[in-house]
């Protein structure tokens, strides 16, 4: 609440500000300053940027630079106060210094050097005190940073070539696709049918209790729908058990066998049918020719096993 003696009611919210700041442990002679009006309080939680806690260590690390030499820069670029405690940044100073500082330490965190903002910050403060180029765009002087490496070799290699030094090397640059983006996924048809609209609302469902006393179930007692529930769950795990039995049985059903392939030579019906022949094929004619022929005993008459 204000009292009497209150002549900018604004202080109100600059008093959170100051209590912002003290919690994270920036000093008081600090903290009051920002009941100035040309100095705003920005608090930058940096804690959601990284998942992988070591990960997140070094690039704040990287934030505040060797003996803190990278966030002193960063400080004189900008004109702000900027503490990195814990999980946040606090960030005093002009709006404009607080839109740069939090750019840079969001980049930080999200794995851009603050190297290359600070070189940007540096042109942008020099090409700001010339008066022809102060109006006009600057973004012919600044640098245009590639942060990722492979690209920065495959450029070198086509510098040294005569041929493609003049030409547009889109064609040879591969194209890197951007991390921690959600995919569309594909959507499915709609149907083309419109439902036909009706004032009326839908009819209402049968309630739990309904299906009850309708089954009957409800009048039972509870060891009855105990009873009921137990042989239930057993007639479904009879037919889950079954199911996985044929499917058990079907691994082990033997393959069909391949029938072995007749001869092509046409059978002899008059042979098969006359058992003498036979025996005359298999004994030779030799056997049953009249001239120079030894003599046969019965057992040269029987058909030999195949």
């Amino acid at each position: 609440k204000t009292t009497r003696k209150t002549w900018d009611p604004y202080v109100v919210l600059k008093g959170r500000d100051v209590i912002k700041l003290l919690a994270r442990s920036v000093s008081a002679e600090q903290a009051v300053k920002a009941l100035q009006d040309d100095v705003q309080v920005d608090i930058i939680k940096i804690s959601g940027l990284v998942r992988n806690k070591d990960r997140f260590v070094k690039r704040r690390q990287r934030l505040l630079g060797p003996n803190g030499s990278t966030l002193k820069a960063l400080e004189l670029l900008t004109g702000c106060y900027i503490l990195v405690q814990g999980n946040t940044v606090a960030v005093m100073g002009s709006f404009q210094g607080l839109k740069q500082a939090r750019k840079v330490i969001v980049d930080c965190m999200n794995n851009v050097h603050p190297i290359y903002n600070i070189k940007t910050l540096m042109i942008r403060r020099e090409l700001a005190k010339d008066e022809q180029l102060k109006n006009e765009n600057w973004d012919r002087f600044l640098p245009k940073f590639i942060y990722n490496i492979k690209t920065l070799m495959i450029r070198r290699e086509l510098a040294k070539d005569d041929q493609l030094k003049n030409e547009n090397w889109d064609r040879f640059l591969p194209k890197f696709k951007k991390k921690n983006v959600k995919s569309k996924k594909p959507q499915a048809d709609a149907p083309k049918y419109k439902k036909e609209y009706t004032p009326f609302p839908p009819p209402q469902q049968p309630s739990k209790v309904d299906a009850q006393l309708e089954s009957g179930e409800y009048f039972l007692s509870d060891k009855e729908r105990k009873d009921r529930a137990k042989a239930a769950r057993a007639d479904e795990n009879k037919r889950s058990k079954e199911l996985r039995d044929k499917e058990k049985a079907a691994v082990l059903v033997p393959p069909k066998e391949k029938r072995a392939k007749r001869s092509a030579e046409p059978a002899d019906t008059e042979g098969a049918a006359n058992p003498a022949t036979v025996i005359k094929k298999r004994m030779g004619a030799a056997a049953f020719s009249g001239a120079g022929a030894k003599k046969s005993s019965a057992s040269d008459f029987l058909m030999k096993p195949i």
